[in-house]
Parts: C-alpha cells; structure tokens; sequence
C-alpha cells in the first residue's frame, strides 16, 4: 500500500513538473542553462572517432551573424552576415569595410527567435567565374511595409566591389534560401515554407526546391513546366526550412537537408518533382510533444536517406574532397545550431557512408565550443571553415594536429 502511494506521488509531482513547462506562442520556452557562452581561447586541438586529431582555429572573430561563405579564385573568402553586409578575408584578415554594391535588404535582427533568418544569405561563385566574374547572393527583399521574400541576385566582381547588381529571380515566399550550383550550371535555390500550407501547393515557391538557369529563367526540362497550376520554377516540394544545399562529387545528385520541428531533421537526395511530405509525413514530434504525423514514416513520399531525432537543428553542408584531412575524405560535413532544443549545444556532425550511400557512423564534433554553426565549407587549401551564428561570429578553420 505504502509503494502503490509512492508511485502516485511520485507520478503527481512528475506531472506537475511537466505542466509547469513554460510556454510563449505555443512552443516550450528553451532552458539558457548553456546558451549564450563565448567562444573559448583558440586554437584548441582534439581527437576524433577515427583517429584524426585536429586543431581549430580562429581566422576572424569580428562578423555579425555570419551566413554563409564562397573562395575567390586568389584564396580571399567572402563571408555574408545576416545584418545585410558581405565582407571578404584577405590572408586570413577580415577587411574592416564591408563590399559595395550589394542589394538592399530587409534584417530584424534576432527578435528573440535564434530561428528567424533575415538579411543576406547565401553567396555562390558561378561555375565559370573565371571568365564572368558573376556572384550570386539571396538575400531577403523588402516588398513594401509588411511583406519580405527571398530573392536571388547577380553582380559582377571587379576585384573590390559588387557592381551591376540585379534581382534575377523574386520568390513568392520568404525564409532562409540556400543555392547551390548543378553540374549543368543550372541554379537550385531553397526557399522555406512561410504559410502552412504552402509545401504542398505546386502553386507557391514555398517550402520547395527551386531550379532556375543562372541568368534567373525557368529551364524548359523542369518537371512541371508547362503544366496548369504549377510553379515552373519548382523542382522539388514538401520541404520544410532548408538551410542546406550541396552536390555530390562526381555525380549530378544534389543533396538538401531540411529542419523539422522537434525531431524529423533530414537529409534529402533531390528528384525531379518529387514529394518529400511535409507536413503531411515526418520522423520528428511537434513543439508541444506529439508526433508531427500519426504515422511518423514515408509512405508515398521520397524517405530521407540520414535524419535526426532528436533535432539538431541542421544548416549549411558540404562533402569533404580534401587531402589534408585525410581520414575524412569522402563524408560529409553538416552544421548544428543546438541539439533537442537546448541552446548552446551546436556542433558539427559527420557522416560516413558506404559506397552505395547509406550511413554507417555519425560523429558530433566540437561540442565543446558550445556555439551555433551556421554554415561549414571545404576552402581551397583543403582545410573546412566554420561559421558560428552570433555576434561576434567566427570564421574557424579545421586543420590536422601537428
């Protein structure tokens, strides 16, 4: 009698615990026990699963929200900041002024959301930069006082500057846009779903997967091009944010990855016009607990090859081709803005798969740094650069121990 009354109270006070969970706009309000921690004393080295010890290293702590990075042909990086600049790293030292010449941006700044993406967004090079000289920024545009969405821009580098900067393709939604370049030089270009509804809507931009020529026109092979309420420029819907676009070496395949709620994070190989579910499917549970969809699995939908549960908030990823880390060669990189919802726990993870491309090991990396990764990418000296998602924001570099 004594356990049985126990095992009430004991299931009484666990109840009340769960029900005295704080909530604002119908999401649980996230602990701060670990958020918000500067970025410790650099370099720090550290081992790794297969044996490959690393040493990471500041490159610039003075960014404001970095987002996203691209190489020049010469080494220098240029990094765009969510706060509407893009700045460029000559020989490991950040210019003080930002480029000219970029477009003119909308930016809230946090607004208490770590989620809420702004600003300038991603930056690509053009597969012939060499001899056009074309970058490609998305950036969220400004349509009158109350409506913003995600555009995607080209300019002309002169060497020190943007110039001849023009919108060539405005989308109908807004949210972060990731681009990434085919290997038939056509552009895909994320756009996140801003309404409900809008994933499933061949109509909208939203919560797909865009693919546009690189002057911003619609290729006439897109899968529903021609077709009587559909976005010609959709190649793929379903999706829900997607803060990451990379292609896979030595193939025409382009990868996505895509944040759920609470849990059903993915990684996405994309096919012409198919449907990969949300909201309709997912693996992951709403904010409030229970499961997105009642039967969390695919059917009828293109399945993920790689998701999380609980979430890690997944955004920017590449697949490491580089000798200097040798032991990685072949995975791929993703970044983590915090992990089950608790701030301060962004890392990076590592993926390997086997050679039909099915994951055999994952590995959580710099966890101790306890920051927001906002973007990784392999530079051309073979090492990985990390962007941190605050302010100040780092660069970092990945290189071997000595």
């Amino acid at each position: 009698m004594r356990n049985s009354i126990l095992l009430v109270l004991l299931a009484g006070a666990a109840l009340a615990q769960h029900k005295d969970v704080p909530f604002a706009n119908g999401i649980p309000v996230a602990p701060q026990g670990l958020a918000n921690r500067p970025l410790p004393k650099l370099p720090m080295e550290f081992d790794t699963g297969e044996g490959q010890r690393i040493r990471v290293v500041a490159v610039t702590n003075e960014l404001q929200y970095p987002f996203s990075a691209a190489f020049l042909p010469d080494g220098a990086m240029l990094v765009t900041e969510r706060t509407g600049h893009l700045r460029i790293i000559r020989n490991g030292v950040l210019d003080p002024k930002p480029v000219v010449g970029g477009p003119e941006c909308f930016y809230a700044g946090q607004s208490g959301l770590p989620g809420a993406v702004h600003g300038y967004m991603d930056v690509a090079l053009h597969p012939h930069f060499a001899e056009n000289h074309f970058i490609y920024l998305t950036y969220t545009k400004p349509i009158d006082a109350k409506r913003r969405v995600a555009a995607l821009a080209r300019a002309v580098w002169d060497g020190h500057a943007l110039t001849g900067t023009r919108d060539i393709f405005v989308a109908d939604g807004s949210g972060p846009a990731r681009i990434v370049f085919g290997r038939d030089n056509t552009i895909y270009m994320t756009v996140s779903g801003s309404r409900p509804d809008d994933a499933q809507n061949p109509d909208t931009d939203g919560g797909k997967v865009l693919r546009l020529r690189d002057d911003g026109t619609i290729p006439k092979d897109n899968p529903f091009a021609g077709q009587t309420g559909h976005k010609p420029e959709v190649f793929t819907l379903g999706h829900r944010n997607s803060l990451g676009l990379a292609l896979r070496p030595g193939t025409d395949e382009i990868w996505q990855n895509e944040n759920g709620p609470n849990g059903g994070d993915e990684i996405n190989v994309l096919k012409p016009g198919a449907n990969y579910g949300w909201p309709i499917v997912s693996l992951g549970r709403t904010y409030q607990g229970p499961w997105q969809s009642e039967r969390p699995r695919h059917d009828g939908y293109e399945p993920p090859v790689v998701y999380w549960m609980p979430a890690i908030a997944v955004s920017g990823m590449t697949f490491y081709t580089g000798d200097k880390l040798p032991k990685w060669k072949g995975d791929l990189f993703v970044g983590s803005l915090r992990t089950g919802e608790i701030p301060g726990t962004g890392h990076i993870e590592r993926i390997l798969f086997n050679e039909k491309m099915e994951e055999l090991r994952r590995e959580s990396l710099l966890t101790e740094l306890r920051q927001r990764i906002r973007d990784v990418r392999q530079g051309p000296d073979g090492y990985l650069y990390v962007l941190t998602d605050a302010n100040p924001g780092a660069v970092l570099r990945i290189e071997p121990a000595q």
